[in-house]
């Protein structure tokens, strides 16, 4: 009875991370870069924070940009988002999967638009792929000093 329970156990912890819930439906409104909302299935608005990257602000350098870039890739379109939590503002953290099978996040990174939110998200992968950006002064890597939006949310 114990290695049952021990066997158990052992198979609820590796299935943590395996747990996401997956949303699907029709982008309506995009508030910022990183911050989008769907019309789910099932005509339920969800408000969903892109997992692992922080854009910069509205009123920041390239918040626009950015904000501009989101929308061309997905406004309007029907997404899928791998949800991993709800976050204490009530929105929903993931990854958003574009039509083409893109992650909208790494495309973010890519473009220069985004920052890795290593606070949040500790992985190789965005790491990588916002060194690459940093080196190809892509986005607003472009800038002599950009400022990260969480120091520039405190000093609002």
């Amino acid at each position: 009875m114990k290695k049952l329970r021990i066997s158990i156990f052992f198979l609820f912890l590796t299935n943590i991370g395996l747990c996401q819930t997956i949303v699907k439906g029709k982008v309506v409104r995009i508030a910022d870069g990183d911050t989008i909302t769907l019309l789910d299935e099932n005509k339920k608005q969800v408000k969903i924070r892109l997992y692992g990257i922080d854009c910069p602000e509205k009123r920041q350098d390239f918040g626009s940009v950015a904000k501009q870039f989101t929308a061309s890739k997905c406004f309007n379109k029907f997404i899928k988002a791998e949800i991993k939590y709800t976050d204490r503002y009530g929105r929903k953290v993931g990854s958003v999967i574009l039509p083409n099978g893109k992650s909208l996040n790494k495309e973010l990174l890519k473009a220069g638009l985004a920052w890795h939110y290593v606070k949040f998200d500790t992985s190789a992968e965005f790491s990588m792929i916002e060194k690459k950006a940093r080196l190809k002064r892509k986005g607003l890597w472009s800038m002599e000093n950009p400022i990260a939006p969480w120091v520039f949310r405190k000093r609002a």
